[in-house]
């Protein structure tokens, strides 16, 4: 790990300004991936502003009959409110899908949705990574790609979002609130957040120098049942092949997205349509356009299985 100075930020305004005005600076919270990554010179920041003493903790209800989510409050806080768990089952679903016990009573909200990829030659200094070193190539295209995308993806860059709580928070239609250097307040719908890679693969949101997320915000109840379906290697600790979220209603009709198969949470809302037609109908649209490779065709089938999975549950 190379050296780093470090700050505690005691105000949201100020942490921005700190992190816009500081090459190599960036925020840290829980830490869970950020120092992983630093631990092996994938990230090398020059700076840490640690944000944890912001009071963006708490969990309130909106005018609307919505939830406004903290940035800080923890995965494990999260997922055993009465009231996500009542009405957002999705999301406590998904949440306790990821990672371990511990890993989730120090990871955020806000630092859960800036997980980065976990493809092996990201990880690998050694090999040639546009989103670790733009310009530098992708070995990945060409390499061992089972775990990695196949839809949403480019001829740079074939990573996967890896997270899962993200995916439950598609099908809710999130929002995620910010705040930049000059005190300005931005709302960003969760299915604007995450980038396709296109040809900057190394920026993963849209979110700009410095601005720090603050609230997620969730609209008013759905209702309906809610699932999070998560196909992976091993029960536990492992990242999903392929994951669905649905919230499917009494006469059939439902939303779905997906994880594990592109660059960010994957909801076509036409597809979403075709789930009383049942699931390959809903998959065949989802994943029109896919460019699987050799290694993870299978999660084509797997998506449908998955989907077929939840939607035989809710009939049940």
């Amino acid at each position: 790990m190379r050296a780093f100075t470090y700050e505690r930020a005691t105000d949201p305004v100020a942490a921005a300004r700190i992190v816009a005005g500081k090459p190599g600076a960036k925020f840290i919270a829980g830490g869970t991936n950020l120092l992983d990554l630093m631990k092996i010179e994938v990230e090398t920041p020059t700076h840490l502003v640690d944000v944890q003493d912001l009071d963006l903790d708490k969990i309130e209800q909106t005018p609307e009959g919505g939830l406004r989510i903290g940035a800080l409050v923890s995965n494990t806080d999260l997922a055993a409110d009465e009231r996500v768990r009542r009405d957002y089952g999705v999301l406590t679903r998904s949440i306790v899908a990821g990672a371990s016990g511990q890993l989730r009573n120090k990871a955020s909200t806000a630092g859960n949705l800036l997980q980065r990829t976990r493809c092996p030659y990201f990880y690998d200094i050694n090999m040639p990574c546009n989103k670790r070193k733009p310009g530098s190539g992708c070995a990945a295209i060409g390499g061992y790609s089972r775990q990695l995308g196949l839809i949403g993806v480019s001829d740079k860059c074939i990573a996967t979002f890896p997270g899962d709580m993200a995916v439950g928070l598609r099908v809710l239609d999130a929002v995620i609130e910010t705040i930049d250097p000059q005190g300005e307040r931005r709302s960003i719908p969760i299915a604007d957040f995450h980038r396709l890679w296109g040809d900057r693969p190394e920026q993963d949101t849209v979110l700009r120098p410095g601005e720090l997320i603050t609230h997620v915000t969730l609209p008013r109840p759905l209702g309906g049942k809610h699932f999070y379906e998560k196909v992976r290697d091993r029960a536990s600790y492992a990242f999903a092949l392929v994951s669905v979220a649905a919230v499917i209603q009494p006469d059939g009709t439902g939303r779905v997205a997906f994880g594990g198969v592109a660059p960010r949470p994957w909801r076509v809302e036409e597809a979403e349509a075709l789930v009383p037609q049942g699931a390959a109908a809903v998959t065949a649209r989802a994943f029109q356009g896919a460019t699987p490779t050799k290694d993870n065709a299978f999660k084509l089938p797997l998506a449908t299985r998955a989907l077929a999975s939840v939607i035989a549950q809710a009939k049940a």
